[in-house]
């Protein structure tokens, strides 16, 4: 055998039999057989990313919705349960009460005066004219009242005129005690001048309470809203 003769590596016993050339083994360790964790953390950060990218974009169109007033079917679909009643503004509708009451011009007053004060039925009487009122007997009170009304004054209507005349005569005299007489017939009502009255109400306040009085009554309605 010459001197340059090939010297053949040793096989390592790490290598497979038949398994020689390029693909034996070198070394005296066996390899680390260990799956790939690159492609398993790419795949955990995508999966990652896309979550967030749709949370982020459900959330932006709920704000949207918020500020927009929509939400569609969804909006109606949820517009049941846990939805609070919130009322809305009253729209006026005629009540009974408020159609039964007279005008004043349908309403004849009866002034009498039954204090020591002369000329009170008269400047009184001449007053409720102007303000529409229809003016029977002018004078004095008869001696079941005559000097016997400490207050302010005393409204006297038949039992019909409780919720009717009486009340609408009372806007101007606000304070006066109101009696119906089971007894009286027609529909006249009297107004007894008493020691403690000095004037009628002022013009705009019992133009504000009449017209308080025979207002249309509210009637609210509601709707349902989240």
């Amino acid at each position: 055998m010459s001197a340059r003769a090939h010297y053949a590596a040793p096989m390592s016993m790490l290598t497979p039999p038949g398994m020689g050339g390029k693909y034996r083994i070198t070394g005296d360790k066996y390899p680390r057989m260990r799956p790939h964790r690159r492609r398993g953390r790419l795949f955990v950060v995508v999966v990652a990313c896309g979550t967030a990218l749709g949370m982020a974009g459900w959330g932006t169109l709920q704000l949207i919705d918020v500020f927009t007033g929509g939400g569609g079917e969804a909006s109606a679909a949820g517009s049941g349960a846990g939805c609070a009643v919130k009322s809305t503004k009253a729209s006026p509708v005629p009540s009974a009460s408020a159609a039964a009451l007279p005008r004043p011009a349908q309403i004849t007053v009866n002034v009498l005066n039954a204090t020591t004060r002369s000329g009170l039925a008269k400047t009184t009487a001449d007053e409720l004219k102007k303000r529409g009122f229809k003016i029977g007997e002018v004078g004095n009170a008869t001696k079941q009242y005559d000097k016997k009304v400490t207050g302010i004054g005393i409204l006297i209507g038949p039992s019909a005129s409780l919720n009717t005349s009486l009340p609408v005569l009372a806007t101007q005299l606000d304070t006066a005690e109101r009696r119906t007489d089971a007894a009286r017939k027609g529909t006249e009502i009297d107004l007894i001048i008493g020691d403690r009255f000095k004037a009628l109400n002022s013009q705009a306040a019992a133009t504000k309470a009449l017209t308080a009085l025979t207002a249309p009554a509210p009637a609210a309605t509601t709707k349902k809203g989240c």
